[in-house]
């Protein structure tokens, strides 16, 4: 077995200062094996000759990988490194520990085994290429931190080319775990989605997911905005992802600032590095939400928000209401892996963000409008709703 003690360098102990870096020493995953080999017998089942029947039989039969190898229960978290947590593009080296992080989070909360890949090209059709000639050896393939725009048409290059599920959480979990709060939020103060109007602050990766997933799940109206004003169809400037947004956004035609977006608004979602003025938050609509999930500085201080909103939220752990993607992956890829889907359809992601939302159950209250990510019932609820919704999408094989 590895020893994560044995060897320790001068660089090594310079850092041994610092808890995360004694837990990081040597990885924080491994490889071990389901069958043991004692003896000669053991050796030719697992290897040849015994191997090459089961090879064999998947050769004339391909859907038998799923119940002969570990396909059926591995997920490939995949990253370029171009946008790593709030670091940016420090490369694929310096991912590793938050691929590794990822993989580790798979397991204990869902008992999905997940490889770390971390990729030294960065082109969309490259990412793609590569990721889709590695794809026969899993069951999933988990994208993460890959910088916008690229990140959106890497996904759907892949999903076109590969019949596995393809998620790229800091999209779709973010997504998830912000629509089941927003949810709770809206019940705990005497409303439903539809009620809202909201105000979504970034139009990067995560923006566009929950702005998306929010329209999915019925909310009333909602406005986004980038670095450079309100997303509306009348910009020369938008990509083409900004653009189907500004189509499906902003039913009430508004117009200017983010700052008059947000006056009589009743949620803000901070999804950037900006920052909102107290006045801002003020203008909002009595029983204010607002979610300020910018880490390490939200784009409101809480103290400030709790002045103004009946609910908030961040994606800090030391404050109430984490926004935490943990509560969504581990859950996601279980039930779709379960059910052998080949793709995660828009319903199967609003399930899941309903199965979150349902765990808090009687519990709910403004401080408590998602679950805790060690509550054993998160991951296994939204596995179940996720598989029913893979059938009744039909993209299930099972």
């Amino acid at each position: 077995m590895h020893d994560k003690s044995s060897v320790v360098s001068d660089k090594v102990a310079a850092h041994s200062g610092d808890p995360a870096f004694p837990l990081h020493h040597g990885g924080k995953i491994e490889v071990r094996p389901t069958v043991r080999i004692r003896d000669n017998e053991g050796l030719s089942l697992a290897y040849t000759p015994g191997v090459a029947r089961v090879s064999q039989a998947i050769a004339d039969d391909p859907e038998l990988v799923h119940d002969f190898t570990w396909k059926s229960n591995t997920v490939a978290v995949v990253t370029d490194g171009t946008a790593v947590l709030g670091l940016g593009d420090i490369g694929p080296e310096a991912s590793l520990p938050v691929m590794e992080g990822k993989a580790l989070l798979f397991k204990e909360f869902a008992d999905v085994d997940a490889v770390p890949i971390a990729l030294t090209c960065t082109a969309v059709d490259e990412v793609v290429d590569t990721v889709a000639r590695i794809a026969p050896a899993f069951g999933g393939v988990n994208l993460e931190d890959i910088a916008a725009p690229r990140c959106f048409e890497i996904e759907a290059k892949l999903q076109e080319r590969i019949d596995i599920p393809v998620f790229h959480d800091d999209q779709h979990g973010t997504a998830i775990v912000v629509t089941a709060a927003l949810m709770n939020a809206a019940e705990v103060t005497g409303r439903t989605l539809a009620d809202l109007r909201a105000v979504v602050s970034g139009a990067g990766a995560a923006g566009v997911a929950v702005t998306n997933m929010l329209l999915d799940s019925g909310i009333g109206d909602i406005v986004v905005a980038d670095s450079r004003g309100l997303v509306t169809a009348d910009r020369g400037d938008l990509t083409p992802v900004k653009q189907s947004l500004a189509e499906r956004t902003n039913r009430a035609g508004i117009t200017g600032t983010i700052e008059d977006a947000m006056r009589g608004a009743d949620v803000f979602i901070g999804v950037s590095a900006g920052h909102v003025p107290e006045p801002v938050v003020a203008s909002m609509a009595p029983q204010a939400i607002v979610f300020a999930l910018a880490n390490p500085t939200p784009e409101i201080d809480p103290a400030v928000a709790q002045r103004h909103a009946s609910v908030v939220a961040t994606g800090r752990s030391d404050f109430p209401n984490q926004i935490n993607n943990v509560l969504a992956f581990p859950g996601v890829f279980r039930g779709a892996l379960d059910v052998r889907a080949t793709r995660i359809t828009p319903r199967m992601k609003v399930a899941a963000a309903e199965a979150v939302a349902g765990v808090v159950g009687p519990d709910l209250s403004p401080t408590m409008i998602v679950p805790s990510p060690f509550n054993p019932r998160v991951a296994v609820e939204v596995a179940g709703r996720v598989a029913a919704a893979a059938r009744a999408d039909g993209v299930a094989r099972l």
